[in-house]
């Protein structure tokens, strides 16, 4: 009863990022994160793999991965537990899509520029296939003829003059292609975390 009372107070007092570093050396209070991100990690799970019951083991499973590497998360400009959080989530749920569905056309290796048009710097922290399956998610958003540059370029390897000739556009004009599709990656990158 008293512990739920400490609870609460600190419930209310305390941010995100101060109950994260807590709980690393008292568990208790890990469920007031629990508490403030459960039911809207479901929901955010429930919009990519359309069921309930998996959506609920993705959230179960996300708070595993954050409690797990609770020590491993600093605060940065630009950098909240909140989008942590939903980073791992979303990692989580399209890991699981991708099990759900057995199957991926593209083979996926990540191009180290990946990381830079990503807004945090410090992905090594997460899988290569959970990398691989953000970007094909964020990408499936993006306009056809902003995504497919950067799946050409970065995806397949292939060189911008290439492509242009494959387009039928000019060199500059898939530069510029390139440029805006990087923009409009980081736009949706940050949309999905916030």
């Amino acid at each position: 009863m008293e512990e739920d009372k400490l609870r609460n107070n600190f419930n209310m007092e305390k941010s995100d990022e101060e109950i994260l570093a807590l709980s690393t050396r008292q568990p208790y209070f890990f469920g007031i994160l629990l508490d403030r991100y459960q039911n809207a990690f479901i929901r955010k799970a429930e919009s990519v793999l359309k069921n309930k019951e998996d959506a609920e083991d993705v959230a179960q499973e996300t708070f595993a991965k954050i409690y797990a590497n609770a020590s491993r998360f600093h605060i940065q400009e630009g950098a909240s537990f909140k989008s942590w959080g939903y980073k791992i989530l979303l990692n989580t749920s399209f890991t699981r899509y991708k099990k759900m569905k057995k199957h991926r056309e593209a083979v996926f290796n990540p191009d180290p520029e990946w990381y830079e048009v990503m807004a945090d710097k410090d992905m090594k922290q997460f899988e290569k296939e959970e990398l691989k399956d953000y970007i094909i998610s964020v990408l499936s958003k993006m306009p056809e003829y902003l995504s497919k540059v950067l799946r050409l370029h970065f995806i397949e390897g292939r060189h911008q003059d290439e492509i242009a000739k494959t387009e039928g556009v000019s060199l500059g004009a898939i530069k510029t292609r390139i440029h805006r599709a990087k923009k409009e990656f980081r736009k949706i990158n940050t949309a999905i975390c916030n």
